[in-house]
C-alpha cells in the first residue's frame, strides 16, 4: 500500500442508502449471528479483521493516554489481538478481561483474563472499568442500545468507552475492477449484504453513525468520532473479507437472489489483484465518564 491508498475521514458527505435512516426491527426470537465463530472460515475472518483494523484501533486506544495499571474490558475479543495489546499497555499492575460469546479463537494461556459472556443476556462484568473497548460487536446485537447504556454505566469516573463499528450503508466500494460487469457484481454483493443478509441476522449497518449521539444521551463527555477507510486490492485482507463473507453466509446470499455462479465469481474476484475495493467506513467513537469532583 502507498500513502495515497490510505484515507481517514473526519467527516464525509458520501451519498447513503435509505436504509441508513431506518430503525431495523428487533425480532421476538433473537436472530443468530451471521458469522459464527464455530465456522472454519472464522479463523481467516479474525486474521483479516486484525489486518484491516488493528493499526487504527491501537492508534485510537493509544490516544487515551498512559494505560499503565488501568482496568480494561475488551468485549467481543475475537482472536484476541487487541486484548494482547491492552495487556502489554497496562503492564503487570493493570487488568485486562477479554470476553466473547465464543472464546475458541483466543489463544491458550494469554496474558489477560478470559470470560465466556453474552452481552445480550448477562450483566457487564463487574468493574468499574477505566477502558471498555468493543469492536464490530454492537452492530450485530439487537439489544445494542441497552448494551451501550450498560457499558457506559460500568465506567469508572474518567473512564473511556471506545465503540468501533462498520458503517456499511455507504456505496461506491469498488475503486477499480477487471471489467464493468465485475464491478457491478461486487456492487450487487454489497447491496444484498447490507439490505438483506446482515439485517436478517439482527445487524444494523447504520448503527455506527448513531453512537456519538447515544453516548451523549448516556452522559458521556468529550465524545469524539474518527472515520477510517482504505483501499485493498484483490488477494489482500480487505478483499478477502468479501470471500469470507460469501463462505460463511452463502445460503443467505442464495436466498437473497444471487446464483451459485455469481457467488463463485465474487469469490474469484476477491483474489484478483485487478480488483481494488474500499473497506467499510469504521466509525471509532470515544466517550468518557465525567471525572469525580
Amino acid at each position: 500500500m502507498t500513502p495515497d491508498d490510505v484515507v481517514d475521514f473526519a467527516a464525509t458527505k458520501t451519498s447513503r442508502s435509505p436504509l441508513a435512516h431506518q430503525e431495523l426491527p428487533v425480532s421476538a426470537t433473537p436472530p443468530t449471528y451471521a458469522f459464527d465463530n464455530d465456522d472454519p472460515e472464522a479463523v481467516g475472518r479474525h486474521v483479516h479483521l486484525a489486518t484491516l483494523l488493528d493499526e487504527f484501533t491501537i492508534q485510537r486506544l493509544s490516544g487515551l493516554g498512559d494505560l499503565t495499571g488501568r482496568r480494561c474490558l475488551e468485549v467481543g475479543a475475537g482472536g484476541g489481538s487487541v486484548a494482547a495489546w491492552l495487556a502489554d499497555a497496562t503492564g503487570p499492575t493493570g487488568r485486562v478481561l477479554a470476553t466473547d460469546l465464543n472464546t475458541r479463537h483466543l489463544p491458550p494461556n494469554p496474558p489477560y483474563e478470559v470470560l465466556r459472556h453474552d452481552l445480550e443476556t448477562e450483566p457487564v462484568p463487574e468493574g468499574p472499568w477505566d477502558v471498555i473497548h468493543a469492536r464490530l460487536v454492537l452492530l450485530h446485537l439487537p439489544g445494542r442500545r441497552a448494551i451501550l447504556a450498560r457499558l457506559a454505566a460500568a465506567l469508572a469516573p474518567g473512564g473511556a468507552l471506545v465503540v468501533e463499528d462498520f458503517e456499511a450503508t455507504f456505496r461506491k466500494m469498488v475503486l477499480a475492477a477487471p471489467s464493468p460487469e465485475a464491478a457491478e457484481l461486487i456492487d450487487t454483493y454489497h447491496t444484498l449484504l447490507v439490505e438483506h443478509v446482515l439485517p436478517a441476522h439482527g445487524n444494523d449497518p447504520s448503527w455506527a453513525a448513531r453512537v456519538p449521539a447515544l453516548m451523549l444521551e448516556e452522559g458521556l463527555t468529550d465524545v469524539d468520532t474518527v472515520m477510517h477507510a482504505r483501499s485493498w486490492p484483490g488477494g489482500t485482507a480487505g478483499a478477502l473479507l468479501i470471500a469470507a463473507n460469501i463462505a460463511q453466509a452463502r445460503k443467505d446470499f442464495l436466498a437473497a437472489g444471487m446464483t451459485p455462479q455469481q457467488l463463485d465469481e465474487v469469490d474469484r474476484l476477491a483474489a484478483d489483484p485487478r480488483l481494488l475495493v474500499r473497506s467499510h467506513f469504521t466509525y471509532s467513537t470515544i466517550g468518557r465518564r465525567p471525572a469525580a469532583k
